[in-house]
């Protein structure tokens, strides 16, 4: 049973990344899957996340119209499109199977499993 965090990189102010977040041995469609990101020193941020229940989607005020999450039950992946990247949007990105979908909606870290994350540099 694992999640896999990819698509991260160094990419310029203003550029686009999508980052997936694949599952194995376990079937994703299942959860609710959240989207969190982290410096060091930092409190963990909750980016974005998408409800098993009716497929709703949240984002944080920060990236709200510039990030889509997105879900493709056939590759048991869900993905995370981020546009207009700002230098603030730096981190290590994980995803994780959330708990509860109160907790999808409010982009609360209460997670069944974390997936190792993916380092995204927004720089010049």
């Amino acid at each position: 049973v694992q999640l896999q965090a990819s698509g991260g990189g160094l990419v310029q102010p203003g550029g686009s990344l999508r980052l997936s977040c694949a599952a194995s041995g376990f079937t994703l469609g299942y959860y609710s899957v959240g989207w969190f990101r982290q410096l060091p020193g930092k409190e963990r941020e909750g980016v974005s996340c998408i409800s098993v229940r009716d497929g709703s989607t949240y984002y944080a005020d920060r990236v709200k119209g510039r990030f889509t999450i997105s879900r493709d039950n056939t590759e048991n992946t869900v993905y995370l499109q981020m546009n207009s990247l700002k230098p603030e949007d730096t981190a290590v990105y994980s995803c994780a199977t959330m708990e509860y979908d109160s907790a999808c909606q409010a982009l609360e870290p209460a997670v069944y499993s974390w997936g190792q994350g993916t380092l995204v540099t927004v720089s010049s």
